[in-house]
This record gives structure tokens, C-alpha cells and sequence, in this order.
């Protein structure tokens, strides 16, 4: 995201977000995200704002396995940040993460990366 011109280091961001999907701190986990956020998971479901959210993490926290929430690869791209990781069941998945101007997670768009959970740890 260079010379976006913001005051927030948008990697740390998505550490952020991925320790508390960890910990299963959902209230931590939706301050990261603007009010309107929207979020496009890999079942192809779509949810906006604080109460799609709300429809949407509470259960895949409850339903994380083990390994869930396992980092691969975090990258910063012009607009947005990528992250290959393993989502709540173990599927390692890539997911984009754009910002709004205050910091906040105002999109993400996750994707399916079926080769890297072949992997051995």
C-alpha cells in the first residue's frame, strides 16, 4: 500500500486480525473493521456491516480447529493486503484486505489456495 499516504501500518493490521481470530476475540476482531465493512467469504456468502459480521465470525470462531488461523504468507500490495493463511477449518485460503482512511478493515475477499494446504508444516 505505498504511498497510500496513511498513519497505520496496514500489515499490522492484518496480524492483528489474525491474533484475534486465535485468541477467539470476537469483540477484538470486530474493531478491526470499519462500521460498513464488507466481507466476501470463500462459500461465496457476502456481509456487510457490523451485524453480517456478527452473523458471520461468532460461529467459525466456535468452530476453529487446531491448526485454524495458521500464518503462510502476508504481503503488501498497492491497494490492499494479502494473506495466505488457514481459515477457521483448516483450509489454507488467501484473503485481501483493503482499509479505510482511518485504519479499519473496510473489505476483505477471500479466496481458496487448495495447493498450499498440502503442505508439510
Amino acid at each position: 500500500m505505498s504511498g497510500s499516504g496513511t498513519d497505520f501500518d496496514p500489515v499490522a493490521v492484518v496480524i492483528d486480525w489474525l491474533d484475534a481470530c486465535r485468541q477467539r476475540r470476537l469483540v477484538d476482531l470486530l474493531e478491526l473493521y470499519a462500521n460498513r465493512a464488507t466481507l466476501d467469504c470463500c462459500d461465496g456468502g457476502h456481509f456487510v456491516g457490523r451485524s453480517g459480521l456478527l452473523r458471520y465470525w461468532p460461529s467459525k470462531l466456535r468452530a476453529a480447529t487446531p491448526d485454524a488461523f495458521e500464518l503462510h504468507e502476508v504481503l503488501p500490495e498497492d491497494d490492499c493486503v494479502v494473506l495466505d493463511y488457514r481459515d477457521y477449518d483448516g483450509n489454507t485460503v488467501r484473503t485481501k484486505f483493503w482499509f479505510d482512511d482511518a485504519g479499519h478493515i473496510s473489505r476483505t475477499r477471500c479466496m481458496p489456495l487448495g495447493g498450499l494446504g498440502s503442505r508439510a508444516a
